[in-house]
């Protein structure tokens, strides 16, 4: 099941300190790096490999959560003489850094990603790269794959390019910082064109029948009664309006990858297994939600609010059951049969986080020798077919869905016999289990499994009233459990 990112207050961290440890070591994650790969990454933040135009006199800014330091993206946006927009989007130089082979090379290929937990981070690579001398930071001269975006007055990409440049970021806003000065007026024009751009290119999504899902955040904080309380917070809308520059670029990137005939796409079948399809109709129909013939999914979630406890139990389970996405590697022109990312309605690459995920600096590579008109490195070629094995390795979506299933429990514990309202948005009816399933509840936010224990089938998209049997931190599965009595 697809999770919505979980953010915690530090009260709530410090309540869960010990549980979030323990779940660290379940999940064998490493908390330190060997002292090889520390000196190398000393060495390298002194020495990296540069060949990069200038283009510090533009003024970029970045837009992440507070607490980051780990800066990929930088932009800057501005209006073209006769019409149009012009997007510069700078993206960290990992690979001015870590070379080939290399202790640091070794280690990324090992970590796959950066793993988030509530109280703290475990970088793909040593801090003094991934928070120092790689990132984007403010009134820093920093290595970077520049993409220059070409817009007509539409928000349609006419023209798209990258090559290596070094560049200079003058603002870092978050998003909280940013949608304030946006509303009240105060926002410079490129941030304010953010949202102008931001606008149009959600509606050239809608029109190639793209998705964006807006699912709120979890939240976990103390109330005044010192106990835990886990609700839903919806995002701000430069959100969504930073993410769409993410997404061109990563159409952009698998284009020209397409045009080149190498590269590395994510895709995602459309509708591939009926039966989810059939049971996400019949969900929507319990639910009260309106799913006419002939109206594509796509079209449908667009229409809901997540804000409806109905609409968000809908799009909880749909996000999660209904795309499954896949790294695709192709070589020497052997395109693919499946080139799309059914969610984007594109195809579609990773190249906009090599900070944070190993398969972007490869399709960073790509992009630049393609538009240089240049053979790929023999270091990318070379790794290129081990690179959807490596990425399978990942542990995020775990550790994602686990914080959330141990918050979850933890806020619960204390109210084991309660009875709360939810609704069933999953049963196990096809596995021969019509007595299980899972449940929502929107307050507190939670997804659990649900057990019937009165003999009755679950009924999908019905309103129940459940009871919670047990919610362990410290249970193996199922650490929250309802029952229908």
């Amino acid at each position: 099941m697809r999770r919505r990112p979980m953010h915690m207050s530090d009260e709530a961290q410090e309540a869960l300190h010990s549980a979030l440890v323990e779940l660290r070591a379940e999940l064998k994650v490493p908390l330190s790096f060997p002292k090889r790969v520390l000196k190398a990454a000393e060495k390298a933040a002194t020495q990296p490999q540069l060949n990069h135009k200038d283009a510090t006199h533009l003024p970029f800014f970045t837009i992440d959560p507070p607490t980051s330091k780990d800066l990929d993206q930088a932009m800057h946006l501005e209006r073209r003489p006769g019409g149009g927009y012009r997007v510069y989007y700078a993206i960290a130089d990992v690979a001015a850094f870590v070379r080939a082979g290399s202790p640091l090379d070794t280690e990324a290929h090992d970590r796959v990603e950066t793993l988030y937990f509530p109280d703290l981070k475990v970088p793909l690579h040593p801090p003094v790269l991934s928070e120092g001398a790689a990132s984007l930071l403010p009134h820093q001269d920093r290595p970077a794959l520049l993409w220059q975006h070409d817009l007509d007055a539409h928000g349609n990409l006419t023209d798209s390019s990258v090559s290596r440049a070094m560049v200079r970021s003058q603002n870092r806003y978050d998003y909280a910082g940013a949608q304030q000065a946006i509303d009240n007026g105060t926002a410079a024009e490129p941030l304010t064109l953010l949202r102008e751009i931001g606008e149009l290119r959600e509606a050239v999504e809608i029109a190639r029948g793209g998705i964006s899902v807006n699912l709120p955040d979890q939240e976990v904080t103390l109330d005044e009664n010192g106990s835990l309380r886990l609700h839903y917070a919806a995002a701000p809308p430069v959100e969504g309006w930073n993410e769409q520059i993410s997404l061109m670029t990563g159409m952009s990137a698998a284009q020209i990858m397409l045009d080149t005939g190498t590269g590395i796409l994510r895709t995602q079948r459309e509708q591939a297994d009926q039966n989810v399809v059939k049971r996400l109709h019949g969900l929507a129909e319990a639910l009260g939600i309106v799913w006419r013939p002939g109206i594509s999914y796509a079209t449908l979630v667009r229409k809901l609010d997540p804000r409806n406890q109905r609409h968000m139990a809908f799009l909880s389970e749909a996000t999660g059951t209904m795309l499954k996405a896949q790294y695709t590697v192709f070589r020497d022109h052997r395109t693919p049969e499946h080139t799309m990312h059914a969610a984007i309605a594109a195809p579609y690459a990773h190249c906009t986080a090599p900070l944070r995920r190993l398969v972007d600096r490869y399709t960073g590579e790509l992009c630049v020798a393609a538009c240089a008109d240049k053979a790929p490195p023999n270091w990318v070629l070379d790794a290129l077919s081990c690179i959807p094995c490596d990425m399978a390795r990942g542990k995020s979506a775990l550790a994602d869905r686990q914080t959330v299933d141990l918050a979850e429990a933890a806020m619960l514990k204390d109210r084991v016999g309660q009875v709360f309202d939810a609704a069933v948005i999953d049963t196990d009816a096809e596995r021969g289990r019509p007595h299980e399933g899972k449940v929502f509840l929107a307050d507190p936010a939670v997804l659990a499994k649900v057990v019937s224990d009165n003999g009755l089938d679950l009924q999908l998209g019905s309103s129940v009233r459940v009871t919670l049997k047990r919610a362990n931190p410290a249970a193996d599965e199922d650490k929250v459990l309802f029952t229908l009595p």
